[in-house]
């Protein structure tokens, strides 16, 4: 696949790793804040799990299609190092 596809890809992958830890780090500040809002931190905590997880999922598919949907699996890893 092009660098450009490739570069992109990697671009995306860094920032849903930097939104995760951040919502992650909010949820910190909400359970240590007085008085706690129990229930805010409990959507806030099923909320970044549930973008973590689903950002995994968007990010498999979309390494996939950087690496110009090969037949096999391996060929991902062999494509995105290089």
């Amino acid at each position: 696949m092009t660098d450009p596809i490739l570069q992109a890809y990697r671009e995306v992958e860094m920032a849903m790793e930097r939104y995760t830890m951040v919502l992650e780090e909010h949820v910190t500040t909400l359970q240590s804040a007085q008085p706690v809002d129990a229930e805010r931190v409990e959507r806030m905590t099923y909320g970044a799990k549930a973008m973590r997880d689903s950002s995994l999922i968007y990010l498999s598919y979309a390494k996939y299609i950087a690496s110009g949907m090969p037949e096999s699996p391996d060929l991902v890893e062999e494509d995105l190092q290089g």
